[in-house]
């Protein structure tokens, strides 16, 4: 078919589609599929690649025509290109033609805000400058360890009862924890605010409500920082040179807040599920082949936090992926399917570790600002979280797991999990799995080598008992002479004389090594 056939142009000529429940079900006017009624976005995505190329026509809710962009090379095309693709959706076509109603469900997702996501030219550089220079100011090295901690609270909520749902109890709490601090508002974060903030992005009845309660928040949380800056995101966008208005901070504050938090709970959601299920990816990682970041990459490419984004237009008549675009058509980006493009992947099995071009995180003048945040919620989280838990393994079977998918996203419901139960620890405490069996201070490997217990058991002896192989020769009754060692230790190497009635642990007058290079760069990276 061509690309005039579908085009927003072309809407009069549009039939209604077969009701639902027929074998039609699906296709809409021109045969044409609806991404909404796709029961496996993923295969649907091939049979559009095989079909069209890499850029396919489809159908939105109402059949409201649209692109999206399947290959790897037409994604970055688009998303580099402001010269041709802009994210205002005023010059969409069937939104000026009065063919997207003002309740359409993707409104809240492609209606233009002045925003920088939104936002062109002058206008974009002054918002982004604004945001940028305020994320600039992170000191990512006490985010860490507020990671670290805030990673300490929640694990101990659940730790002593052996069981949980990471998602839940963990992936929708630690991302909000984190960015309340970041924003400046670490007093808001509650159960509440978590509770909001899902059911917001979920669309549900309740959304509106929801939404107000996070919208709340930020209100207040400016009009303070307004009144009294201080070190955090929040203060940062209030002073910036750019002179934001109150309303241009809360809204880039939203946009923050909701952008970070989803796209991280649905990354240490996949995250720890590919950890749980493949046996190869968590032997890697505990056999020190593979780090937590490299994990939490090998996820951006398999499962990016958002299927795609809506979205991109023509600002001119132009040619993408063999499809010719007109002015005013609107295309989704669409990190999903191009991350398992096979022309940049043709083999998906195949390990990923160093390889950063996935487009988990857009690209462009509109790439995710915040993507070094996300990054460092999973690393420290993930590997935090599995210090403490070492033996967690998932409590069902891997056909038992549910997903929600849409369009923008595809989200794990639940991740019931089992381990051994394991005490509160100390939130300043570097994450670990307690309580550890005590060190044997009579534990070699190899040879026998001499010790200096047995010299402080000997004291009348001018040398040690250990410098003389053979002593039973050298003292013809040693029963007699020292009943103590003769009896204990017939060979003094392996047992240590008088256990008990001398000092506790004397093998504690060994000095303790000192942390190597690559320990204590791993204690600074860490925060601790």
């Amino acid at each position: 078919m061509t690309p005039e056939s579908h085009a927003p142009t072309g809407m009069d000529e549009l039939r209604p589609g077969p009701p639902p429940g027929c074998p039609a079900h699906g296709l809409g006017p021109g045969g044409l599929h609806r991404l909404h009624e796709a029961e496996d976005l993923g295969a649907l995505y091939e049979q559009l690649r095989d079909q069209h190329g890499p850029v396919a026509p489809v159908l939105l809710h109402d059949d409201v025509p649209m692109w999206i962009v399947l290959g790897h090379a037409e994604n970055l095309h688009m998303v580099r290109s402001p010269s041709q693709f802009c994210r205002d959706s005023r010059i969409w076509n069937p939104l000026r033609e009065g063919l997207v109603k003002p309740d359409h469900p993707l409104m809240p997702h492609i209606a233009w805000q002045p925003i920088a996501s939104h936002a062109e030219g002058d206008e974009h550089k002054r918002l982004r400058g604004a945001v940028m220079g305020a994320v600039s100011t992170i000191d990512f090295r006490s985010l860490r360890r507020y990671i670290n901690r805030s990673t300490q609270v929640i694990v101990n909520r659940f730790c002593e009862a052996g069981e949980a749902d990471l998602v839940s109890q963990f992936t929708e709490h630690l991302p909000m924890a984190v960015m309340c601090e970041i924003l400046g508002m670490p007093e808001e974060y509650s159960d509440r605010l978590v509770e909001a903030a899902r059911d917001a992005l979920k669309g549900t009845e309740t959304a509106i409500a929801s939404h107000s309660y996070v919208m709340d928040a930020l209100s207040r949380l400016t009009a303070t920082r307004r009144a009294r800056p201080e070190e955090d995101l929040a203060s940062y966008l209030i002073t910036h040179p750019a002179r934001l208005s109150d309303d241009e901070v809360r809204e880039h504050l939203r946009l923050v807040l909701f952008a970070a938090y989803e796209a991280t709970t649905n990354l240490l959601s996949n995250v720890l599920l590919t950890v749980l299920i493949d046996p190869r990816f968590r032997a890697q990682l505990n056999g020190g082949q593979m780090t937590v970041p490299e994990a939490v990459e090998q996820s951006l490419w398999n499962e990016p936090p958002f299927s795609t984004v809506f979205a991109y237009f023509a600002k001119q008549e132009t040619e993408l992926g063999g499809q010719r675009i007109r002015r005013g058509d609107g295309l989704l980006f669409a990190p999903l399917p191009a991350n398992v493009d096979p022309r940049v992947r043709p083999d998906l099995k195949a390990g990923m570790q160093g390889n950063r071009s996935h487009l988990a995180f857009g690209g462009g003048p509109h790439e995710c600002p915040g993507q070094d945040i996300g990054r460092s919620i999973a690393d420290v989280g993930v590997d935090a979280l599995l210090m403490r838990l070492p033996d967690v393994e998932l409590d069902c079977d891997e056909e038992e797991l549910r997903w929600t998918a849409s369009i923008a996203s595809r989200h794990l419901v639940e991740l019931p999990v089992q381990f051994a139960p394991k005490p509160p620890q100390d939130v300043q405490e570097v994450p670990n799995h307690k309580p550890v069996a005590a060190q044997r201070s009579d534990w070699q490997i190899g040879n026998a080598q001499p010790q200096a217990v047995p010299a402080v058991a000997q004291p009348a002896q001018p040398q040690p008992a250990v410098a003389q192989p053979q002593p039973a020769v050298a003292q013809p009754q040693p029963a007699v002479a020292q009943p103590q060692p003769a009896v204990a230790q017939p060979q003094p190497t392996p047992v240590q004389p008088q256990p008990v009635s001398g000092p506790p642990q004397p093998a504690v007058a060994e000095p303790a090594r000192r942390k190597g290079v690559w320990q204590r760069f791993l204690s600074w990276w860490r925060g601790y």
